[in-house]
């Protein structure tokens, strides 16, 4: 019966099923490296809108760790924001889908159309100034509000939150399909404002209503 059981579990530990006998790739990676793989991450993360609150901080978390010499904590660090990153990535495309998929024919086409028109403006360099915007896949405030054709400054995404705050409710969550209205004649102490806001607003979370936004919108 020995023999027996100790023949299984050389089995087992020979498919890699026994847990602690695998080895994988991230064994052999440095803090450093684990550090630039989560900056990576996070920096995809932030690009479609949806980095969480705390990544970042982890990062320079692991960065000071690293700095500290503790290079077991700092991959520690690193490896759980890169995961969250992964995470956040995840849930992007997960909310897209929903939408999507929630979406009337005649909407879809709609959006399709969007995405042409956007497509044939940015091939022929028209379409300065605009007055709307049509939110298409991968789209947060900061990128729309740096597009040369609505304010080419990305630090103005306030104005368009509050122009538009019965359609959003979260500055940090828009959907493919939702059509912005884009203030061309805000005011020099709006601007300053918005800017303002932009630089100072803290940190944020996908979901979450900000009270500095709520702060913002009331004034």
């Amino acid at each position: 019966m020995r023999t027996t059981a100790r023949l299984i579990l050389v089995a087992l530990l020979g498919l890699g099923l026994v847990t602690g006998c695998a080895t994988t790739g991230d064994s052999e990676q440095t803090a450093a490296e684990a550090i630039a793989a989560a900056k990576e991450a996070n920096a995809a993360a932030k690009a479609v809108g949806y980095e969480w609150r705390d990544t970042a901080e982890m990062i320079e978390s692991a960065e000071k760790e690293l700095a500290a010499g503790n290079e077991a904590e700092a991959k520690a660090l690193a490896n759980k924001a890169k995961a969250q990153a992964e995470n956040a990535i995840a849930q992007q495309k997960a909310e897209n889908e929903k939408y999507m998929n929630s979406m009337s024919d005649a909407d879809r086409a709609a959006l399709a159309g969007a995405e042409s028109d956007m497509s044939a403006g940015k091939q022929s360099g028209m379409g300065a100034g605009v007055t709307s915007y049509s939110v298409v896949r991968g789209d947060n405030l900061w990128d729309i509000s740096g597009k040369e054709n609505v304010y080419g400054n990305s630090y103005q995404w306030p104005l368009i939150y509050k122009t538009n705050r019965s359609k959003i409710k979260d500055a940090d969550l828009i959907y493919p399909g939702q059509v912005f209205d884009i203030d061309q004649n805000a005011s020099a102490s709006d601007i300053d404002a918005a800017i303002n806001h932009a630089k100072t607003r803290g940190a944020w979370s996908v979901g979450d209503v900000e009270q500095s936004d709520l702060d913002y919108l009331a004034r």
